[in-house]
């Protein structure tokens, strides 16, 4: 199947997808956060990925794209399922009561489901002691994080709500990385990056709606009481976190491999974590620091063997064929 892996990518373009990818999505964390206080969850998701998908799904029409292929629609919606609804409503649900900044920490985790999912490679991944040894310290690290707030609940310290939202937390990487690798593997040449992101968010964006009538949202939401923060955040997101960083992302996916691609996972916590504290007063425990530190270590060792070849500058910009997985 020909794909846009087989295409050459310009270093500049490549540079500047990466950084729209690790700058962008670190900072979402924190508008989310922002938004969710005006938007009730599942109604914010519905607006911002419906809006951002509408929009593409018209540049591209205005492009004389061909806009329904059935199978190629399918496998962007089961993407978008995966990546958008689930992985992304879970951030979006878990923020009503927990920091963007832990959010974002717990959420790091997501090369460790990389490599466990990507069942064609296990033979080569599986049987590196990085790798073996990173995954057993990535899940070490998650540990921490969630053993801090269960030894607190239990001593009455915390609301169980958070340790609800840190256990729904564990399943978002798994539904992030499993939808990406379906995208990488099933992308298609009968569609551009564009449109096959258009769908994604649409579908996405499609289901958020039943969620939100199955909470009550629609009944219970009024617009004259959305502060302008919250407008001024779902704008953001859905024009920079949805629009231009997500698109980013799934052209990534086609030209570069899919860990390389993951990298975001070593900024994004760091930005979302700089944004937390110093601009929505919150706080993060030494444990949860440690944590965080624990698992981009263990990210670091899963990927040393790839990064040993791939990251030699001129080729890991200027070649996308080099060490494709």
């Amino acid at each position: 199947m020909n794909t846009t892996s087989n295409q050459k990518a310009p270093a500049w373009l490549v540079l500047l997808a990466f950084a729209t990818v690790f700058i962008v999505w670190g900072s979402t964390y924190f508008f989310i956060g922002m938004a969710v206080h005006g938007f009730p969850p599942m109604l914010l998701g519905a607006v911002r990925f419906l809006t951002a998908g509408a929009i593409m799904l018209i540049w591209s029409k205005i492009k004389g794209e061909k806009l329904w292929i059935k199978k190629d629609v399918i496998n962007a919606g089961i993407s978008g399922f995966f990546v958008l609804f689930m992985s992304v409503g879970i951030v979006i649900w878990v923020e009503q009561k927990l920091p963007s900044a832990l959010v974002a920490i717990m959420v790091s985790v997501n090369p460790i489901w990389f490599v466990i999912l990507d069942k064609p490679n296990w033979r080569t991944n599986l049987k590196n002691k990085f790798t073996v040894w990173g995954l057993l310290i990535g899940f070490t690290g998650v540990l921490l994080l969630f053993g801090e707030s269960l030894f607190k609940s239990l001593s009455g310290n915390v609301d169980k709500s958070v340790l609800g939202g840190l256990a729904l937390l564990l399943c978002g990487p798994i539904a992030w990385s499993g939808g990406s690798l379906y995208s990488k593997k099933h992308s298609s040449s009968n569609f551009s990056t564009r449109l096959s992101t258009a769908w994604q968010m649409l579908i996405a964006g499609l289901f958020f709606i039943p969620a939100a009538m199955a909470h009550h949202e629609f009944s219970s939401f009024h617009l004259n009481t959305v502060p302008l923060q919250s407008w001024l955040a779902i704008a953001y997101l859905i024009v920079f976190g949805s629009i231009a960083a997500f698109t980013a992302y799934v052209w990534l996916l086609q030209v570069r491999p899919a860990t390389q691609v993951s990298l975001h996972s070593y900024i994004n916590p760091v930005i979302a974590v700089l944004l937390g504290v110093s601009f929505a007063d919150e706080s993060i425990s030494g444990l949860q620091v440690f944590g965080l530190i624990v698992i981009l270590f263990s990210v670091l060792l899963i990927n040393l063997p790839k990064y040993k070849l791939s990251f030699r500058l001129p080729m890991f910009i200027c070649n996308p064929q080099v060490n494709k997985v």
